[in-house]
């Protein structure tokens, strides 16, 4: 938002007879208010630091998780001789290195130590989530571009 435009915005709130106007947009929170007696207007301009922004998608995986967890304990339950692979950090999921690069491992995939499975994204830092066993990838427990959580299970793999 420009001064310009933050400049109609009060003139709009002073002349619309509201009393209090509060504005948020990705990091700029702007708040206006009025009073009806000598139509006097205060506003205040907050900049957003960049930690609070980060601190809404981390809601996200919170209340998309719970959701997850009731297939999730099903699945080690019935395949008891497979290892699950869970996820080491909080962040966005990707099978991908880019949109344009093919995924890093399928369903039936023979894996190695070492090899990397997916990238998480975590305060815009991708991070590679090799492999710490060999075996078959047996399935994927989470969909791409999904927000997942610390301890998550992402795979399933079978060590034979």
């Amino acid at each position: 938002m420009d001064l310009k435009e933050i400049q109609n915005l009060i003139k709009f709130v002073a002349n619309s007879g509201v009393a209090e106007v509060k504005l948020e947009m990705d990091d700029v929170k702007i708040t206006i208010r009025t009073t009806l007696e000598g139509n006097v207007t205060e506003a205040t301009y907050l900049q957003m630091p960049a930690a609070q922004p980060a601190l809404q998608p981390a809601v996200v995986p919170q209340q998309i998780a719970p959701v997850a967890t009731p297939a999730t304990p099903a699945a080690p339950a019935e395949n008891s001789n497979y290892i699950t692979i869970k996820s080491p950090i909080i962040g966005t999921f990707y099978r991908k290195p880019s949109p344009d690069k093919p995924m890093f491992v399928e369903v039936g995939s023979t894996i190695a130590k070492g090899n990397v499975l997916c990238v998480i994204e975590a305060m815009k830092l991708f991070n590679e989530i090799e492999s710490e066993v060999s075996g078959k990838i047996v399935k994927i427990l989470v969909d791409d571009m999904s927000p997942v959580e610390y301890d998550q299970p992402l795979f399933l793999v079978d060590p034979s």
